[in-house]
């Protein structure tokens, strides 16, 4: 019967989902404008993902093809290619639901605002709700069916691959579709015209409201599924590895735990302070999945170290939370002091949220390695994996709150475009602002969580192929190991060279389209009107021929190192961890300060909108979006999908070795 008890878990997180989304859905959508808006959004945003799918399809029928190949000469098991096609489906599929709900909720959470902040924040936050319980719904679904199935980690780890192939492609892709509008309906819109943001006079403005949806909420969402199955994962495999009853069953009934925990913690989002409403959620939700594991723990295994390793993790989760809030939020000292170093100009304010993102690595990295140590300490490399899905347990809520800001973003834009009035828009406004902060923490959370949950596959690897091909040689002094390490720390800052520039590069494009615009069609005298769609194809054509190099070189360099010698991937994925933690959490909390120095300006501090400062924070947000919103998030992805592809391909490896 226990076997049984996370797939209850997870038809429970679709079942609730389902009625999130009716009761959305029931909700009125304001004026014709407010409709009309919000369809362009959701038709460029469909577009998007459709035509992504379509390069991610032959992407997905290649590996299976590799897989299956792989499995006639190999002891990889044939059903390998079976999950790994389910894990791209289910994660694709999360994404998906939730950036459709997503894109129907951005009026109604507008109009809802007409009567009050509390009455937007219920609609914004019950559409995150529905993409965080379709992720931990269909991740723990997925992983246990191959689980009560086969109960064989190798098939599981095809599941993985699937998920965390989607999700990189989403992410990067989602990342540069977004950033590359934005970029382009800032630049020229609001420093080079300086006409309000999302002022329906902008040509990109259409186009940056739905990367709002394809980058932050069916790119995370993918992003995250991958995140949550991957721990869940790993924890099952490294269970051999002790000796308590129901070792491989726990990770699976904590996760059930955590999404019980994250929809009892719904109920408390309430108050008028969206912050405040959201805080108490992550934090009820927390405490309530901490009593719910120590009671499973208690009465299941009688030894308390599994529940220790997880409370570590969740511990180290919130931590990192925090500190990515202090550092990021337009209310703390250090985006405050980006806004301050505006008023001397753009290079000023760039250098200090640099600054400000390098400080802001100490804090999770010190935090991650007690967690790291002390997880192992109860339960070896077990505790570990244990400590990866503690992080994420309440995932549900804590997603939840992160899809709440694209919504919430995208109703302050219906709020400009549909001209519903100051003080609608500063309601909106408001929603958006904290929207920023809970990005931002999400993005802390998944990035803390990839680093434990890589570190987690990393062992898996070791004691695999220690098992296939005898004593593996981990010594510093080995020259393969020194050399993997050194190929994967450059692979973090290659990638994000790539993803970055591919931004630049659609942007440019982005920026020139919209000044053709404006000049030729005479828009802002009164005489034309801008031309959404051409700006949503450019974005759309840049972004999926962008995504295609850097998404392929993390699965194409792992097997290029691995045939070549397997001590050299053990280095390469250490030293990818390791680099790649540190740069996502930089990328991710300058962008963040930055986004959020230009929010405190806008304010009305040092100026406000239209000063000199509030021109030079706009520039330091555009430098931070490609940061924040693609190459950051995207590097937690990268680190696990070539753990999962080692893991996977490892007996083809054991072969040449």
């Amino acid at each position: 019967m226990l076997d049984y008890i996370p797939l209850l878990a997870g038809f429970l997180a679709i079942f609730i989902a389902g009625v999130l989304s009716a009761f959305i859905l029931r909700k009125p959508e304001g004026t014709e404008k407010m409709r009309e808006i919000s369809k362009a959004i959701q038709k460029g945003a469909i577009a998007f993902l459709n035509e992504e799918y379509k390069i991610i399809a032959i992407f997905v029928v290649i590996v299976v093809f590799m897989l299956s190949i792989a499995s006639f000469y190999t002891d990889m098991p044939w059903q390998t290619a079976i999950a790994f096609l389910t894990g791209a489906f289910f994660s694709a599929l999360a994404g998906n639901i939730g950036m459709r709900i997503a894109t129907k909720s951005n009026a109604r959470t507008a109009e809802a605002s007409k009567k009050g902040i509390r009455d937007g924040l219920l609609i914004a936050f019950s559409s995150g709700a529905v993409m965080g319980l379709c992720v931990v719904g269909l991740g723990i679904i997925g992983v246990s069916i191959f689980y009560l199935l086969y109960k064989d980690a190798s098939i599981l780890f095809g599941f993985g691959f699937g998920a965390s192939s989607i999700a990189l492609f989403a992410r990067v892709g989602g990342g540069i579709y977004t950033k590359s509008a934005d970029v382009g309906a800032d630049l020229v819109g609001k420093v080079e015209e300086g006409i309000p943001e999302d002022d329906p006079r902008n040509p990109a403005v259409i186009a940056d409201n739905v990367g709002d949806n394809v980058g932050d909420v069916a790119g995370m969402g993918a992003d995250l599924f991958e995140s949550y199955v991957d721990s869940i994962i790993s924890a099952i495999t490294l269970a051999g590895l002790v000796a308590y009853a129901y070792s491989s069953l726990y990770p699976l009934l904590i996760a059930s735990l955590g999404i019980v925990a994250s929809i009892i913690a719904m109920v408390f989002i309430r108050g008028k302070n969206p912050y405040t409403a959201l805080r108490n959620g992550l934090f009820g939700s927390a405490i309530l999945f901490a009593i719910f594991a120590y009671i499973t723990t208690h009465y299941l295994i009688k030894n308390f170290s599994p529940f220790y390793a997880t409370l570590v993790g969740l511990i180290d989760g919130i931590v990192i939370g925090l500190s990515t809030e202090y550092f990021t939020s337009e209310q703390r000292k250090p985006a405050q002091s980006i806004a301050k170093a505006a008023e001397t100009g753009a290079a000023t304010d760039i250098l200090q949220g640099m600054s400000v993102g390098m400080l802001s690595t100490v804090i999770p990295v010190i935090s991650t390695c007690i967690a790291m140590v002390m997880a192992y300490e109860f339960a070896g490399f077990y505790g570990v994996a244990l400590a990866a899905i503690g992080m994420l347990s309440t995932l549900g809520i804590s997603l939840a709150t992160d899809c709440y800001g694209p919504v919430a973003d995208n109703a302050a834009g219906i709020a400009e475009m549909a001209n519903l009035g100051e003080e609608i828009r500063k309601r909106t406004e408001a929603l958006d602002a904290v929207g920023n902060t809970t990005a931002a923490m999400g993005k802390g959370f998944a990035i803390g969580s990839a680093a434990i949950t890589a570190l987690a596959l990393l062992f898996t690897f070791v004691s695999k192929a220690e098992e296939m091909v005898g004593e593996v040689k981990i010594e510093l002094t080995q020259p393969h190991l020194l050399a993997g390490v050194f190929i994967g720390a450059m692979l973090p800052f290659l990638f994000s060279a790539l993803t970055i520039g591919a931004v630049g590069r659609a942007a440019y494009k982005m920026v020139n389209e919209v000044r053709r615009q404006f000049k030729e069609y005479k828009i802002l005298e009164g005489k034309g009107k801008p031309d959404y769609e051409r700006c949503v194809r450019i974005a759309t054509k840049g972004a999926l021929k962008e995504m295609i190099l850097p998404s392929s070189l993390a699965v194409a360099i792992p097997i290029i190192v691995g045939l070549w010698k397997i001590e050299a991937l053990i280095g390469l994925l250490a030293g990818a961890t390791a680099s790649g933690f540190l740069l996502a959490i930089f990328l991710a909390n300058a962008g963040g300060a930055w986004d959020n120095a230009k929010k405190y300006i806008e304010a009305g501090h040092l100026g406000g909108k239209g000063s000199f400062a509030h021109k030079a924070a706009v520039i330091g947000d555009t430098v931070g979006d490609p940061c924040k919103d693609t190459a950051g998030p995207s590097l937690n992805i990268l680190i696990k999908l070539m753990s999962i592809v080692s893991l996977v391909f490892l007996p083809l490896f054991a072969k040449f070795a």
